[in-house]
């Protein structure tokens, strides 16, 4: 198995206050909450004001893999911050971090390197 090379945790570059999420999605305020509730989605306290990392919802959907990494991150024991850490936390092996590759070609194996930390 390979090592996996954790160097530095960057934090996201642009946030969406939760009403900004509803907006971007289509959805109500009340749906993004239940999102959140239901753990498709994460929001945390960002500036005082609970919010979404803006690359979490990118392209005007929740990014497809990230509900069931969130289930791992939450099955291994992670609160909202530190998923958010440990998704923002730069990778030499993907290579960047977890969150950008969410969006690309190597979501699963984000999943699997998700799945592997619950163990």
């Amino acid at each position: 198995m390979a090592e996996t090379s954790h160097s530095t945790t960057d934090a996201p570059t642009t946030w969406l206050p939760l009403p900004d999420v509803a907006e971007r999605l289509g959805l109500s305020i009340l749906k993004v909450h239940q999102l959140i509730k239901d753990g498709a989605l994460l929001a945390v306290r960002h500036e005082g004001v609970r919010q979404v990392p803006a690359e979490l919802v990118a392209n005007d959907i929740v990014l497809k893999h990230l509900p069931g990494v969130l289930t791992l991150l939450r099955d291994a024991g992670f609160n909202d911050d530190e998923a958010v850490r440990w998704l923002y936390t730069a990778d030499d092996t993907l290579p960047g971090t977890p969150a950008a590759a969410l969006g690309g070609d190597k979501a699963r194996e984000v999943k699997r390197r998700a799945q592997a930390v619950a163990f």
